[in-house]
């Protein structure tokens, strides 16, 4: 495999004059012979450098996602469940705002809307905090989980994550080069838009730059997902920021057209200054205070966040009523009751 892929690392890294894009099934190939490292670490590395370089392709993005449909660990649908929703974050977690990714997941969960999330540990190249770590400074640790535990666990409350180390260490075996290479390599992208379950799902997922969301909307389309909804989130992530108008594309299975939307949080009454990530210890202590009904700093992107995935998900018919309604699942303690839920069910 070493020479065939050489031939596809010619290929891309032979500059911008006489270096050409790979076809989906040769970014397939090259993408199994960098997770299973039957290319050799000097392959991988050049490979990775030289596609950043370059740029990933919704051609290539398509044939590397395949590639983790593979070899990936997937979760499967179960008798008359509902759509999943997929909350695609990076990996490299979030270094200066304060994130609401979790407790969005929550709400939805608690509305009767299905979530999964995945991710492993600190990681380059940002080194941010993970969801992994955020779940567990809420208590809820997956990281001992199989993948039926998991599966288990999804079906009965309504929240999946998979862990990286543990259900997909193939993927988890590309940190090192993350590191070593001090760039996000194309997999960074990947990951925000690789759905791991086998049923119907609405896949969610920031961008930072203008071209990345339309890499993904080829890729997406080339794949044939039908519901999915483009963020430009707060540090690359799937997160609303409410400083500023947020640049949203929708995707519906009964539209055939991709929707632009802008929204403002300050049009509802939300807008203001990010909360900074100060501390971990701080942000488990207002997250814990949100569930306990506390109405502290971070409420307001809590509600914008959740009032709106409520919306996108079809529970609730606009967006002002989404709010209320996920006020109401916060102060009622629905939400907490959901994150004991899943406490007791992992227990």
């Amino acid at each position: 495999m070493s020479n065939a892929f050489r031939e596809l690392l010619k290929k891309i890294g032979s500059g911008p004059h006489t270096g050409k894009d790979l076809t989906r099934a040769e970014a397939a190939q090259a993408t199994e012979a960098i997770l299973t490292q039957e290319a050799t670490p000097a392959q991988i590395g050049a490979f990775l450098i030289a596609h950043r370089i370059k740029r990933p392709t919704s051609e290539e993005l398509a044939g590397m996602l395949d590639t983790y449909d593979q070899l990936g660990m997937r979760l499967k649908s179960w008798p008359n469940a509902p759509t999943v929703t997929i909350m695609g974050t990076p990996y490299d977690g979030r270094s200066r705002h304060a994130p609401v990714t979790v407790l969005t997941a929550l709400i939805l969960s608690a509305a009767g809307v299905p979530v999964i999330q995945h991710g492993g540990d600190v990681m380059p190249t940002k080194y941010g905090i993970p969801l992994k770590d955020i779940w567990q400074g809420l208590g809820a640790d997956f990281t001992q989980l199989s993948l039926p535990q998991v599966q288990n666990l999804l079906e009965k409350t309504g929240i999946g994550f998979l862990y990286l180390p543990q259900q997909f260490p193939l993927a988890q075996g590309l940190v090192t080069y993350r590191d070593q290479i001090g760039k996000r390599p194309p997999f960074a992208t990947v990951e925000l838009i690789w759905p791991p379950y086998q049923g119907e799902f609405h896949l969610a997922a920031g961008f930072v730059h203008p071209p990345t969301e339309q890499f993904m909307q080829g890729a997406l389309g080339l794949r044939g997902v039908k519901n999915y909804t483009l963020i430009k989130g707060l540090e690359g992530s799937c997160d609303l920021p409410r400083d500023r108008t947020t640049i949203i594309s929708v995707y519906n299975p009964d539209n055939p057209e991709i929707q632009r939307l802008k929204l403002n949080a300050k049009d509802y009454n939300l807008g203001g200054k990010e909360v900074p990530l100060t501390s971990e210890t701080q942000l488990f202590a207002q997250m814990q205070g949100l569930l306990q009904g506390q109405a502290l700093e971070l409420l307001p992107a809590v509600l914008w966040n959740g009032g709106f995935y409520l919306w996108r998900c079809g529970i609730c018919e606009d967006l002002e009523t989404a709010i209320g309604r996920a006020e109401s699942l916060l102060t009622s303690g629905q939400v907490s009751q959901k994150l004991e839920e899943i406490k007791k069910a992992i227990a």
